[in-house]
């Protein structure tokens, strides 16, 4: 009976030491996010969206990627928006001593709904991502793409703590990023962003946020995770390229 526990003691120690070699790992880095978004309004319920951004690797010193989204976006009214396009990504090498850029192409659809609480102003976007993603082996794109459907969704808030309304306001917001597909198989949960700092409205049709932004990430393999404490600069340019009619504005 004994030799019988032991063998299958025996059997198992593989997967347990196969489970020990895969023990949680968060590899910790720091770094800054800055981009433009813009939407140009060209009707009372049209608009063009065109977003650049670029994210570097301990703080300034090296690019993450870089990132270009457009789209066309329509409002039913001052709250609610669908919006589809689609988006670039240039995604730089992590691997010591590779120099290749991987590319992603996307496409995205998203619903957008804005209300108020009180003085806090709260923003609910729901976005869908199918991306391509080059498969890079030994600095080289292996002719190979990585597909994945992606589905995000953000809950933003902005909140006065200032009776002056020329001041900033206090801004929040968390983004789940959760993902789909053949290759996905130990992280269905891709990411999570949240987001602390101020927003300032500089002119009607441009403001920013800045703050500190967490983006907790799950690698492929299930077990390893990034953690990147990134400074964040958004900027928000939204022109009216029509001329204003009282008719004509959405309810």
């Amino acid at each position: 009976m004994a030799a019988g526990w032991l063998l299958i003691g025996l059997m198992g120690l593989p997967g347990f030491f196969s489970l020990q070699a895969q023990t949680k790992s968060i590899n910790t880095q720091y770094q800054s996010w800055i981009s433009v978004n813009s939407v140009l309004k060209i009707s009372p319920q049209w608009g063009i969206m065109a977003d650049l951004h670029n994210r570097r690797y301990h703080f300034m010193e090296e690019n993450s990627f870089n990132f270009a989204r457009a789209g066309v976006q329509y409002s039913f009214d001052k709250h609610l928006s669908v919006a589809a396009g689609y988006a670039h990504l240039w995604a730089y090498p992590t691997t010591k001593d590779w120099h290749t850029i991987a590319h992603e192409n996307r496409i995205y659809q998203q619903l957008q709904y804005s209300s108020k609480w009180k003085s806090i102003n709260i923003l609910q976007r729901l976005r869908n991502e199918q991306r391509w993603q080059q498969k890079m082996v030994n600095d080289a794109y292996s002719g190979q793409l990585r597909f994945t459907d992606r589905v995000r969704y953000l809950l933003s808030l902005t909140i006065p703590v200032f009776k002056n309304k020329k001041l900033p306001v206090l801004a929040l917001a968390d983004e789940i990023c959760l993902q789909t597909g053949k290759e996905v198989v130990f992280n269905t949960f891709d990411q999570n962003r949240f987001f602390i700092g101020i927003r300032e409205q500089l002119r009607p049709d441009l403001s920013f946020d800045m703050g500190y932004m967490k983006v907790y990430q799950q690698k492929k393999s299930g077990y390893e995770f990034d953690r990147n404490h990134t400074f964040r600069l958004f900027f928000y340019y939204s022109p009216q390229l029509y001329r204003h009619s009282a008719t004509a504005t959405p309810k």
